[in-house]
């Protein structure tokens, strides 16, 4: 299942939504239409077309097999979204495990998820829909104080990333979203909760 896009069939549902025509061979048309979607595999799309064409037509023999077929569609896209969110957690994880290992290593985090291949990735695991998990790492406590025995206390820069975010924009690549389109993220290994990452500590240093 491929994610949902405006596509020709969907553009042409949308067009005849407006449309005063009333052609009783509409209905069935609009149904084999969809029904051929879902056997291509476009389950999301053959949802969105039978759901308009139950509500257009509620009295028509293409609608009434259109609500029966919508049944077994919904089964099967919750449980292919819940495979799929299973794959994001599953490839989060290689990564947040890989990362863990660089800097028991190397005393900081790789600047980019490429400095994890080859040594503890084979690649860098990309998101069921081929979009890469988007990766930042940063410094903690960018200015740290040190303590001196005679005088002001003098400051330096860190410049070691102590602390990343990872995230999965879903399949829109977009920020929030429901279903596949959610956003999956995780700060320092452990899953965030809220919507969006605090602010990263300012200034950073440049490397």
């Amino acid at each position: 299942m491929r994610p949902s896009r405006l596509t020709p069939a969907l553009a042409l549902l949308l067009m005849l939504a407006g449309c005063s025509s009333e052609d009783p061979r509409l209905p069935a048309n609009l149904y084999e239409e969809a029904r051929k979607l879902n056997l291509e595999g476009r389950s999301l799309e053959a949802r969105a077309m039978m759901r308009q064409l139950a509500e257009r037509y509620p009295d028509s023999e293409a609608a009434g097999q259109a609500k029966r077929d919508l049944y077994l569609i919904e089964a099967f896209v919750n449980r292919d979204m819940a495979d799929r969110q299973k794959q994001v957690r599953a490839a989060m994880k290689r990564i947040t495990d890989a990362l863990i290992r660089y800097k028991a290593k190397k005393g900081e985090y790789p600047l980019a998820l490429g400095g994890l291949v080859p040594e503890y990735l084979d690649q860098v695991p990309e998101a069921p829909w081929e979009h890469p998990f988007l990766y930042r790492a940063y410094v903690t406590r960018p200015i740290e104080d040190l303590p001196a025995k005679r005088g002001p206390a003098k400051q330096r820069f860190n410049t070691k990333p102590d602390g990343y975010y990872l995230a999965c924009l879903g399949t829109d690549l977009q920020p929030g979203g429901e279903g596949l389109a959610a956003d999956t993220l995780v700060k320092d290994g452990v899953q965030w909760g809220e919507t969006s990452f605090p602010p990263m500590p300012q200034p950073q240093p440049l490397r």
